[in-house]
């Protein structure tokens, strides 16, 4: 159960509990949850019951357990819990049925696995100064905007830099429409887009502008080339190419993917990330921070050296091919589809080859 699927869920619950007139309180748009906390209890929670409670004119424990009735034992959640002064915390089923599902929707959803309609009918116009760092943000941002289904433009309040488009940057005519981007503190004097591609390349110098948060220095040095665990870029993209590396070991093997069993404790914190990858696109987009979807690849490709390291996804030594190799390889591929379309998102490659 992805974080989208449990806000319906729970959603659905409000609705149910208003229907049957059990709670007397206007339906929310949507209902907000969020990773507990550490020293939390479960792994997510909700405060939709202290949101609900005054105008169910009821505390806010008397709501948390209306709700609890009726989310209490629904597909994907194992246990619901109430805590302080009526937070609702869910603990997901971690079965090999809710694995299964997951794991079936991002390979049926490809790289667009995460993308959505929430901001449907949404227009966005983005105006950016003419400067590259901003340029190459507004950029990333219309993108994640126009996969949660937004219409977007981008315009440049300025004369556009002839080596943008090297950047994968196309910008309008210059104009003044709403929307400013802001808090984008530009790159320091001198790297200019055709400096930048010419000291690192398009993908190293995309990821040196976007990795770090707008209000935050870029850092453009060489460490962006490093090819070594200690350069998040390459991390991600190594990740990326070994999960195809996996792929390929495993047809020789005569191996193929499938999500069958449970693919073991140490899958698990790749599996909630997987989850949480759609609520992540959809944050992004939303508060136009695409050093969020950046910081997510990076611990996507952490896990999954951890759970690679763990349980190998192909046999090693004179270990029989099993179907726990088959679950892992489909969590491995998975990883890969993940990586792939978010770095597709923020215009940079992802090579099969590393």
């Amino acid at each position: 159960m992805t974080p989208a699927d449990l806000s319906m869920t729970v959603l659905r619950a409000v609705r149910r509990a208003v229907d049957e007139n059990a709670l007397r309180a206007p339906v929310p748009a949507r209902v907000r949850v969020e990773r507990t906390r550490p020293g939390g209890r479960g792994d997510y929670a909700s405060a939709v019951a202290l949101q609900l409670a005054g105008p169910a004119a009821l505390t806010a424990r008397e709501v948390a357990e209306i709700l609890r009735e009726r989310v209490a034992g629904a597909p994907g959640i194992g246990r619901v819990d109430i805590t302080g002064p009526g937070f609702l915390n869910f603990t997901l089923d971690a079965s090999a049925d809710v694995h299964r599902t997951l794991l079936d929707r991002v390979r049926d959803q490809g790289l667009r696995y995460g993308h959505g309609d929430a901001l449907d009918g949404e227009v966005l116009v983005l105006r950016h100064a003419a400067e590259v760092r901003a340029a190459v943000t507004a950029h990333a941002v219309g993108a994640l905007a126009r996969a949660q289904g937004a219409h977007v433009g981008v315009r440049c309040d300025g004369a556009a830099d002839p080596d943008w488009p090297r950047l994968g940057i196309t910008a309008d005519a210059p104009g003044q429409p709403p929307a400013p981007m802001t808090g984008i503190r530009p790159v320091p004097a001198g790297a200019t887009a055709g400096e930048l591609l010419d000291r690192l390349g398009p993908d190293a110098a995309r990821w040196g502008l976007l990795r770090p948060a707008g209000h935050d220095r870029a850092s453009l040095g060489g460490e962006l080339l490093v090819q070594g665990e200690g350069n998040p870029l390459f991390l991600v993209r190594y990740a990326h190419a070994r999960t195809h590396a996996l792929t390929r070991g495993a047809t020789l093997l005569g191996i193929t993917s499938g999500p069958g069993d449970a693919p073991g404790p140490d899958a698990s914190a790749l599996l909630a990330l997987l989850a949480d990858h759609p609520a992540v696109l959809l944050a992004a987009a939303r508060h136009r921070a695409p050093d969020r979807l950046a910081r997510h690849l990076e611990a996507v490709a952490h896990a999954f050296f951890d759970f690679h390291d763990a349980a190998s996804p192909l046999p090693v030594g004179d270990e029989k091919p099993s179907a726990a190799h088959r679950s892992r390889l489909a969590l491995a591929e998975a990883a890969g589809t993940v990586l792939a379309g978010g770095l597709s998102l923020l215009g940079i490659s992802a090579p099969l080859h590393l």
